[in-house]
């Protein structure tokens, strides 16, 4: 007699499995009938999703600015999220996550530990070290580096005139980080260099090994004044693309992708308004990049931008322009877009 087998419950990454290796095939509707759970991808309010994490200190909430997870099989069911009050906390994904009805009360469950990290919002956030330390760019003008285990800090990188927006860490090589900053300028770090001095707090600093600054300062410039023009030339976002020595990055007002050759920073070797190709826009209007992102082979970037589209750029053919634009959505994209 054959041996019946126990039907198992459909998950979304079951159902996500099974698209991949056999496909969804048919019509739509047996196709959502197959995979139930594509729904939770969807950002309504009223979608069920995975569960919820409300951000909150001593029962005061606390607005979310980066969240990032582990990289490495040991660390990847580790959420970091870094907030507007200067905190790091760190949740373990693989606990039940609280509905968003009860969030408030029980995201404590899911949170394995949280710490100050700086005294200032924190704009983003960056695993590197197999998992072992979390680097944290903040409007103090710093970056710190965060042992995992003792949440102590171990380096500051010192060295920008305004907050520090973006990081991104060598696809290969863990000493080698980028960060962007409102003041203009992305620098290159070398976690390898001897450090400076320690602050007053005995931290110790570490200073780049490389500048460029005024990155994606507009060619013709108007009287205006400093507050509005850091904001207008300020880094939004930077890329450390995978071919390991070439470096993407967009700013706040110019809706350019920049990708530089670290071996000669003095030029861009691709320079792109991210609006090429694409729908227009109302004649003189210039939409910034909130966010770059790239897929896991190296052969895309994501730019997330201020027109409500997301354009899709082949790194090899970056200056014939986006090879898709994503429309659909009323809301400004200030998120970050994610491979």
């Amino acid at each position: 007699m054959a041996m019946s087998r126990r039907r198992l419950s459909p998950t979304f990454f079951g159902g996500l499995r099974g698209r991949e290796l056999g496909g969804a095939g048919g019509s739509s509707s047996r196709a959502a009938v197959r995979l139930p759970y594509l729904a939770d991808l969807s950002s309504d309010p009223g979608g069920r999703g995975g569960g919820v994490i409300s951000v909150e200190h001593s029962g005061d909430p606390a607005i979310p600015f980066a969240i990032s997870f582990g990289k490495t099989a040991q660390t990847s069911n580790l959420l970091a999220v870094a907030d507007e009050d200067g905190y790091v906390g760190l949740y373990d994904s693989r606990r039940r996550l609280p509905s968003s009805s009860s969030s408030l009360e029980k995201s404590a469950e899911t949170r394995v530990s949280d710490w100050v990290a700086h005294n200032n919002a924190i704009f983003d956030v960056c695993w590197i070290k197999e998992g072992s330390q979390i680097l944290t760019a903040s409007g103090d003008q710093t970056v710190k580096i965060w042992s995992v285990g003792n949440r102590k800090c171990i380096g500051v990188l010192s060295g920008h005139t305004g907050s520090v927006k973006s990081l991104s860490c060598h696809s290969s090589n863990p000493e080698l980080i980028v960060s962007g900053s409102r003041d203009g300028s992305f620098a290159l770090w070398d976690l390898r260099c001897d450090p400076k001095s320690p602050n007053s707090h005995g931290e110790t600093c570490l200073v780049s090994s490389a500048v460029v600054r005024e990155a994606h300062s507009p060619v013709q410039r108007s009287r205006t004044r400093s507050r509005a023009k850091a904001a207008s030339t300020s880094i939004t976002s930077v890329l450390y693309l995978k071919d390991d020595v070439s470096i993407a990055t967009s700013g706040a007002a110019d809706n350019v992708v920049k990708i530089w050759d670290t071996r000669n920073l003095k030029v861009p070797v691709s320079n792109k308004n991210s609006q090429a190709g694409g729908q227009p826009l109302k004649e003189g209007v210039k939409h910034g990049i909130s966010c770059l992102s790239q897929d896991s082979y190296g052969a895309y970037i994501a730019a997330s931008c201020m027109d409500n589209r997301i354009y899709l750029y082949s790194v090899l053919h970056v200056n014939k322009g986006p090879v898709k634009v994503y429309t659909g959505s009323k809301i400004v994209f200030l998120c970050q877009v994610c491979y």
